[in-house]
């Protein structure tokens, strides 16, 4: 069931265009990351949702009625942010009580409560701790208790996850992401970060200079990017100009690496992406693609090698336990057009 209903907001500061007609849904439950390079809208989105700006053009919707005369703090919704905003002058318990202590809950209650979150993050006995001598994930989970305590109708996290170092962030999101699912929490989560995206959300909106340019699941928004820039934000960066032509034996595409039969509905100028993932070390695929071995980039499991191709710069992934040849050779790599190539219109 939907809950939330973005329709069709656009958002000015003077002369810059923060959203322009921006409109997707968040159901019951469900996980919803914002995704996208930074200025590309995503927090004056969660801005316009909490209450704090108020939209030029559009309304936003939860479950079915209007939010325009709601104020901020009527609208029962959580808030976290990167840096927690823990308060120094408060321990743990005052921290997380604080939002109940605002909705006038018994001090009972409260208590119980304030168990209940603790154990939920997995600090049941950090009640009485000093905030300022916690770890960064200490405070993300005090944070994330705190958002909680109060049953929010909806949890916003606005790249709760910058500050701390990466190994950190990749076992926080996992976490993340078993606590808000245990909890049928309805939550938008705005990353630049698409491992951390695809990692917690079971929908992703991905947001380019104010604009809607994909929504789907990770699975989609990976295996099916809807535009250029979508490959290209996803590093596939294997995107070149091609022409298909509809001939006797079927549809030609003539590229600068040579030609092929494909199956597509487009015609004329177009645009290919060549995924770098889904390429052979060898000449035995329906299509082969030869160039100049110019480098390779290690990435722990997998390492990108870079293949000059006439005038482009192509990047193909492999296993790092994949020998290469000296760098300056000839290569040599294969696709299979079904499945490692997807058209774009120029």
């Amino acid at each position: 069931m939907k809950l939330l209903s973005i329709n069709h907001i656009s958002k000015a500061f003077g002369s810059t265009q923060a959203l322009n007609d921006v409109a997707f849904e968040v159901n019951q439950g469900e996980i919803l990351a914002l995704l996208g390079p930074s200025g590309c809208g995503k927090s004056t989105l969660l801005s316009l949702i909490a209450g704090l700006e108020i939209p030029d053009k559009g309304e936003i919707y939860w479950n079915g009625v209007s939010l325009a005369n709601i104020p901020p703090h009527l609208r029962k919704f959580g808030l976290m942010f990167q840096d927690f905003a823990l308060f120094p002058h408060m321990n743990v318990y005052a921290n997380v009580a604080f939002g109940l202590k605002m909705a006038r809950m018994d001090n009972a209650k409260i208590d119980q409560r304030i168990i209940e979150m603790l154990s939920l993050v997995g600090l049941p006995d950090f009640s009485n701790r000093d905030v300022n001598t916690l770890s960064g994930g200490e405070q993300q989970r005090i944070a994330l208790a705190r958002a909680l305590a109060p049953h929010p109708r909806l949890l916003m996290l606005d790249e709760p996850l910058g500050s701390l170092d990466r190994n950190l962030r990749e076992r926080l999101v996992v976490d993340l992401q078993n606590i808000l699912s245990r909890m049928n929490q309805t939550a938008i989560y705005v990353t630049h970060d698409q491992e951390e995206a695809f990692v917690i959300a079971d929908r992703i909106v991905l947001m380019n200079i104010g604009k809607v340019e994909q929504i789907g699941t990770p699975q989609e928004i990976y295996n099916y990017p809807a535009s250029p820039f979508v490959a290209r934000f996803l590093e596939m960066t294997n995107i070149i100009p091609a022409n298909i032509q509809n001939q006797a034996g079927g549809k030609i595409v003539f590229t600068d690496f040579g030609k092929f039969i494909i199956k597509s509905e487009f015609e004329g100028k177009v645009e290919l992406l060549i995924r770098p993932d889904l390429a052979r070390l060898d000449d035995t695929g329906p299509v082969k693609i030869k160039g100049y071995y110019r480098g390779v980039s290690f990435r722990g499991s997998r390492q990108r090698i870079s293949l000059q191709v006439n005038r482009f710069t192509m990047a193909f992934d492999f296993p790092s336990i994949t020998v290469l040849p000296e760098i300056g050779s000839e290569m040599t790599v294969s696709i299979n057009p079904e499945t490692a190539i997807r058209i774009f219109p120029a």
